[in-house]
């Protein structure tokens, strides 16, 4: 799970963890955002909601590909069938960010060779054309698959998805339209559409 600061990423975590376990599926999340301090606290509260385990590093300056090698290990071992990584939003700049992701990449098609993995993007759906910049950008490193729109409750019409779905040829593969734990589901372009002509 890749998205800048403030985008609803570890919101968005808890909650597809929480779909992924009401499905049945045994899940683990690495706390991989070790740049920010809170950000381990945070996605252990949405793990704990759903009784899901969070491995992480509690030192300082860890190392995000490292919680990433042992998150995959700690999987691996337990025939865990989806482990959901939390990255960092924001580093001193964007290269080291990109940097950052792009090791994190490289670890996992290292260490799970066989894994179906998704990339996704949390994208704030009132950002405009400054989320289509993100997009780009978080793109190259991560080698995205898809993205996640948040923040559809308000406002926003989410009109930033038909520029993210054109120009960079990412499916939406949920949407986000609130703070609770049920508020994500499946991305239908009909709806969508729907809402954006009616609204």
């Amino acid at each position: 799970m890749t998205g800048v600061n403030g985008a609803g990423k570890t919101t968005t975590i808890g909650k597809i963890v929480h779909i992924a376990q009401k499905s049945g599926y045994r899940c683990l999340i690495a706390a991989a955002d070790t740049f920010r301090a809170a950000a381990v606290q945070q996605v252990q509260v949405w793990g704990d909601r759903s009784n899901v385990e969070v491995i992480a590093n509690p030192g300082k300056n860890t190392d995000p590909a490292a919680v990433v090698f042992d998150a995959i290990a700690a999987a691996q071992s337990r025939g865990t069938e989806l482990l959901i990584v939390d990255t960092a939003g924001r580093l001193q700049n964007k290269k080291n960010l990109m940097d950052e992701l792009s090791k994190i990449r490289r670890i996992i098609d290292k260490k799970a060779p066989n894994a179906h993995v998704e990339s996704l993007l949390v994208l704030d759906s009132t950002l405009g054309q400054n989320g289509l910049r993100q997009a780009e950008v978080f793109s190259e490193a991560a080698q995205l698959s898809g993205v996640v729109l948040t923040k559809l409750d308000g406002t926003a019409k989410g009109g930033i998805a038909l520029a993210v779905v054109q120009q960079l040829n990412l499916p939406i593969r949920f949407i986000g339209a609130g703070e609770g734990i049920e508020d994500l589901r499946p991305f239908s372009s009909y709806e969508f559409v729907e809402a954006l002509l009616n609204g």
